[in-house]
């Protein structure tokens, strides 16, 4: 059976793109040889939405967006364009350096997990 799922991020700038995670984010991680870092994801979950053929993203949730931008704008982070309201959380786009933005939200929706 499924154990668990492994995301992929594709980065112009590895050390870069790991460190964010390393060091800004505070991820757990396990170094597999070589600074090829893998990182222990916070729990999840998945929903399907309507679209063209494909594609995913990659989104990481909070519970307060207001003051989860405040810490990370004190560790440099930078963010394309202020909170995006929508029906179903808030939304900012977070730049990840070497890698282009994810979505970090605070959901107004029910959680999988919990």
């Amino acid at each position: 059976m499924i154990t668990g799922a492994h995301s992929l991020i594709y980065s112009s700038d590895p050390d870069a793109t790991r460190a964010f995670f390393r060091d800004v984010l505070e991820f757990p991680y396990v170094d597999s040889g070589d600074n090829w870092l893998i990182f222990a994801l916070p729990p999840g979950e998945f929903g399907v939405h309507p679209g063209e053929a494909g594609g995913s993203d990659l989104y990481l949730l909070c519970d307060d967006i207001d003051k989860t931008i405040a810490e990370l704008t004190d560790k440099g982070v930078e963010f394309d364009g202020g909170i995006v309201e929508e029906q179903w959380g808030r939304l900012v786009s977070v730049r990840v350096p070497g890698a282009g933005t994810l979505g970090l939200y605070e959901p107004k929706h029910p959680l999988a997990p919990h």
